[in-house]
């Protein structure tokens, strides 16, 4: 368990590293409190939209988002705040600037005009930008909720209020706030010919187009009594909820793809983001998955996993299909049950209730996911559970020791691409097809890389293709198989293996009646532990690979083949 943690914190250390050895780009945000980030403690229902961009762009964009509660352009400069920004722009980085909100306010130390004092703030932002190499762009406040004559809008933006007066007199129309602030941002970006995002005008015809009521969804509007970070409720006109949020953020990204053509190949729309700093729709993968809609037939749910360690138990139940989880560097999901644990009410937890993610759900696709189980070496301890037919996973790693990766559903076809498996005994087992292509098998110890439970009459069991077979220094005597039920199936066509493949390379689980109704072979297969003079003499040479491409091996009745159409499974709208 402790090595096992360790290697995951390494590898989430290691993130900052390889984001810089990329050609990554960095998007500085400025702003105040609708465009700043937010803690997410107690429940906390407020985020600001540059919080949420880090979810719509790929991984070559990183976002450093230092909008600031309460700043207005002049108090941004003043309190050192954009100089701070300003040393780190590079050439090619952008910096997105949102002022307004607090420009208005009559606070001296904010107060700026616009015409004069606010548009020379906005110029030398852009200016500055440009003297670093950097790509400035401009944008105005968005919309305050406002649908009646609130003579103290302004004013109650610093103001967390229970309830607000005058909602009573709330009319159909929403009526300006703003005034000439918002032409400041336009006139500059005209004038220095800089991109310009009129949020405003989007926003306030997002809130007026879902009417009064509607729109308090997309601001801090919470009841009494059901959030921590508010006990008491709120009713916010200026600041988002986590939806309005979001959906801000996407107003704002669609604009920027015709306003910033440069950035348009690297924006990502995702159904869900899951974020463990907030950036996105949920704290939890569960909670993502809870949120699909079920059985929503002829389209795909994308989810984006952000960056961290999310350790709760996943299910994916049968309802929730057309699933497309999509893990960004580092998103790993992780828990520790095993077998002999004791569950809530005093029982073992058993084999199967031990996993840390269940797939139940057809057509489910995960890339870039790490599933992981840190129970330790304490017996079966499994990393994910499938029981799902169509399921794909792509660049996945399934981190354990016994039992790591359980192939539960019978006359279920899963798909391995460029996975990583790792553990000791049985590692992959279960009754599935499954089908691994270009995957590395890595032992941890003296083990069995396999155990198949194919059923009587199943044609295909495990089939690996151009893998490669690993192991931790001085790990040796690895069978790749043992029969967990008789009519065990597992072909190795092409891999790679380790020295630490035992020279009889099969297992018969201590029943010599095994031998007989097994289906363990091989095709040319290369490396120290390739060696087909010294095997056990129940397994065979194919001669050809007639019957087993993989098309066939995953065909089933209705033609499934992920190799030639698995793109169409992700479904990312550009």
């Amino acid at each position: 368990m402790k090595r096992l943690t360790c290697a995951l914190c390494a590898l989430l250390m290691l993130l900052p590293l390889a984001a810089t050895e990329q050609d990554t780009i960095t998007i500085f945000t400025i702003g105040d409190s609708t465009m700043a980030n937010k803690p997410t403690e107690g429940d906390n229902p407020e985020r600001g939209w540059g919080q949420m961009l880090p979810g719509f762009f790929t991984e070559n964009i990183r976002v450093d988002n230092h909008a600031r509660n309460g700043r207005s352009s002049k108090s941004f400069i003043d309190e050192g705040l954009w100089e701070q920004v300003r040393i780190r722009i590079r050439p090619g980085d952008y910096v997105f600037i949102q002022f307004g909100h607090n420009d208005e306010k009559d606070d001296p130390t904010r107060h700026t005009d616009p015409g004069t004092t606010f548009d020379a703030n906005l110029r030398r932002f852009v200016e500055e930008t440009r003297a670093k190499g950097g790509i400035p762009v401009l944008f105005n406040s968005i919309v305050r909720r406002n649908f009646y004559d609130n003579q103290n809008a302004v004013a109650d933006d610093d103001l967390r209020r229970e309830k607000v007066e005058g909602t009573s007199l709330e009319g159909d129309s929403l009526i300006d706030t703003h005034g000439a602030y918002l032409d400041s941002p336009r006139n500059v970006a005209a004038e220095l010919d800089v991109p310009f995002v009129d949020l405003n005008r989007m926003t306030h015809d997002l809130v007026q187009g879902m009417g009064r009521e509607a729109s308090q969804s997309l601001y801090c509007w919470v009841p009494a009594n059901t959030c921590a970070a508010c006990p008491k409720g709120r009713q916010d006109n200026t600041h988002l909820s986590i939806q309005g949020a979001r959906r801000v953020a996407r107003l704002a990204v669609d604009a920027l793809s015709e306003a910033v053509p440069a950035l348009k190949h690297c924006i990502r729309h995702y159904d869900f983001v899951v974020a463990k700093d907030g950036s996105g729709d949920f704290l939890t993968v569960q909670d993502a998955i809870n949120a699909v809609p079920d059985f929503r037939k002829n389209k795909r749910t994308t989810i984006l996993v952000r960056p961290g360690e999310y350790k709760e138990r996943v299910i994916v139940p049968e309802c929730k299909i057309n699933i497309s989880l999509i893990g960004q560097t580092g998103a790993v999901i992780i828990n520790d049950g095993y077998a002999s644990k004791l569950n809530s009410l005093g029982d073992e937890m058993s084999t199967s209730g031990s996993s840390t993610c269940y797939i139940y759900a057809p057509d489910f696709y995960a890339e870039g996911i790490t599933f992981a189980n840190t129970a330790g070496r304490v017996g079966q301890a499994v990393a994910c559970f499938v029981s799902a037919d169509r399921a794909y996973f792509k660049a996945c790693r399934f981190l354990g020791n016994q039992d790591t990766l359980y192939t539960y559903g019978k006359g279920c076809r899963q798909y391995y691409e460029d996975c990583y498996v790792e553990g000791t005994v049985d590692f992959i087992f279960g009754w599935s097809t499954a089908v691994f292509n270009r995957c590395t098998v890595h032992s941890l110890s003296k083990g069995y890389l396999t155990a198949p439970s194919t059923d009587k009459g199943q044609k295909y069991g495990y089939v690996f293709y151009d893998c490669k077979m690993t192991a931790e220094p001085g790990v040796e005597g690895v069978a790749l198989s043992r029969p967990w039920r008789p009519y065990a199936k597992a072909v190795f066509i092409r891999c790679n293996l380790g020295g630490h493949i035992a020279p009889a390379g099969w297992n018969n689980w201590g029943k010599k009646s095994n031998e007989e109704t097994v289906t363990y072979a091989e095709y040319q297969n290369t490396g120290e532990g390739a060696r087909p003079e010294a095997r056990a003499p129940y397994g065979h040479q194919l001669k050809d690979l007639t019957g087993y491409g993989i098309e066939e091996v995953l065909a089933g009745t209705d033609g499934w083949n992920p190799v030639k159409n698995g793109n169409a499974l992700v479904n990312i709208k550009r």
